[in-house]
């Protein structure tokens, strides 16, 4: 139980002091994701799924802005760089941003 406890603390550290801002804030966005899709499938099963669409389109929503998210993340992190030649992080938030107007424009067309 030691080795855990110091391993989760090492990676606490490098975490904190390693991680440039803009990552920790992608980070926080993909935490928030990741909460509202347990907070709506517990909720799917606690009080049931009658507007099964709204549900449906509400968590591929969820699992689609985590995976957006995702590639934000790789593309913005500087140790990357060598995979995303000429894509700037700029550039990579903008795909980012576009791809959520289109995802939303389903996922509103999908709710009915």
């Amino acid at each position: 139980m030691t080795n855990l406890t110091t391993v989760v603390q090492k990676f606490y550290d490098e975490y904190v002091n390693n991680t440039p801002k803009k990552l920790k804030l992608i980070d926080a966005y993909l935490f928030y994701i990741v909460l509202t899709g347990v907070i709506q499938f517990l909720y799917c099963c606690l009080v049931g799924t009658f507007p099964f669409n709204s549900f449906l389109s509400g968590f591929i929503s969820t699992i689609s802005c985590f995976v957006l998210g995702v590639c934000l993340r790789l593309q913005v992190n500087p140790e990357n760089k060598q995979n995303f030649i000429g894509i700037s992080p700029e550039r990579g938030f903008a795909d980012f941003i576009l791809a959520h107007i289109i995802l939303h424009l389903v996922v509103f067309n999908f709710i009915g």
